[in-house]
């Protein structure tokens, strides 16, 4: 079968590879009908998450049942469904706890308590290194996908696949974080990226009863598919940010967004002074969003950190979030819990998904689809991959 694998930093080819086989009775081979590039893929792309063999990469996919195993009850040949990204169990105590992210089975070889970017990790994520276990993704014509009574999510007749992709992964995640918030309506919400995720968080927000949305990006046309798209506010992210800081108090009565979403995570755009300073301190990347959301939101309110952050960074702003009461979740989306009520919305055109797609690039272009979407090229803010089978 045809598969994009990543051979190295910056390095993404179609290649044929073998096709997936059934290893356990709970797995299905899930014949790939779309698939898509994430923003969290880059972070393999670029190198910031290593992974030293090549390996199928994706994690945002769905497609038709091609075979099922001896285990597998709720699924049969022919069905359509969607995945979500994380690789679940679904009977330890995470996954009872509505934790999928974290199930305590997925990823045996790197599970453990401790966490961070080479200490022990959660649970396994479709195509992302072998820290996260190391499974082949979806960006591939076939894909195993185990645990199949648990995960796949049967997809109604009326709806295309374009409608409902995004539930695998920048959907659920982009409401996580505005659910995180637990607003009670009327509040303002500030979004930190104007991506596939940083639009689904505004998007979700607005279905939670938000009374203002707005999207900070450091692009003009991000921004722009950002208030086409959610009908959010935009401003534009310029030098270090201030600007953008102060415009937000100016909204709100100088107290501050009542919720804060950091939808970039560690690889923004940064200067040469900020890159020396990670090497010189041995950290991945930047906090420097993250700590824009804890200068943004209120004292009292919540900041969601959606995006990756793997490492410790120095100097990071403790006494900030202790003087300001300032409530901090974050972590992977736990996609299970919110998929099937997720759907009932796309079903109800409560949400509309594919409004966010750039690009449709057939899989085995896939060297270009990675470069133009790394490089924010050609207006591209989401490419969906047609595997061709």
């Amino acid at each position: 079968m045809k598969a994009a694998v990543i051979h190295g930093p910056g390095k993404v080819t179609c290649d044929n590879v073998d096709d997936p086989k059934i290893k356990n009775s709970t797995d299905i081979i899930l014949k790939v009908t779309a698939t898509a590039i994430c923003g969290s893929d880059l972070h393999i792309y670029s190198g910031g998450i290593p992974q030293p063999r090549p390996m199928v990469l994706g994690h945002e996919f769905m497609g038709i049942v091609e075979e099922t195993g001896s285990a597998v009850n709720n699924l049969k040949r022919g069905d359509r469904v969607v995945v979500p990204f994380p690789i679940a169990c679904g009977h330890c105590f995470f996954c009872e706890h509505e934790l999928p992210g974290h199930c305590e089975n997925s990823n045996p070889e790197h599970y453990g308590p401790e966490g961070g970017l080479l200490d022990q990790k959660g649970g396994a994520l479709f195509g992302y290194t072998d820290l996260y276990g190391g499974y082949d993704g979806g960006q591939a014509q076939y894909v195993r996908v185990p645990y199949a009574d648990y995960g796949p999510r049967l997809v109604p007749e009326n709806l295309t696949d374009e409608q409902v992709l995004f539930l695998t992964d920048i959907f659920p995640t982009g409401y996580t974080g505005i659910d995180w918030g637990e607003l009670k309506g009327g509040e303002t919400v500030v979004i930190y990226g104007a991506g596939p995720v940083g639009i689904m968080a505004a998007k979700s927000a607005w279905l939670k009863g938000a009374a203002r949305v707005i999207n900070i990006d450091t692009l003009q046309y991000r921004l722009d598919k950002a208030n086409r798209t959610a009908s959010s506010e935009t401003i534009l992210w310029q030098d270090k940010g201030k600007e953008a800081i102060e415009e937000i108090r100016s909204m709100t009565n100088n107290r501050g967004a009542d919720l804060c979403v950091d939808a970039v995570g560690f690889e923004p755009e940064r200067s040469f002074i900020d890159k020396a300073k990670a090497v010189v301190n041995f950290e991945k990347g930047s906090p420097k969003v993250l700590e824009a959301c804890l200068s943004a939101v209120r004292r009292g309110g919540t900041v969601s950190i959606l995006g990756v952050y793997p490492t410790p960074y120095d100097n990071f702003p403790v006494g900030q979030i202790f003087d300001k009461g300032i409530t901090v979740k974050s972590g992977q989306a736990p996609a299970h819990k919110h998929i099937d009520k997720l759907m009932e919305y796309v079903s109800q055109g409560k949400v509309v998904l594919d409004d966010i797609i750039t690009h449709r690039i057939p899989l085995t272009q896939i060297s270009h689809a990675y470069d133009i979407f790394h490089k924010r090229e050609d207006g591209c803010v989401k490419v969906v991959l047609d595997p061709g089978n």
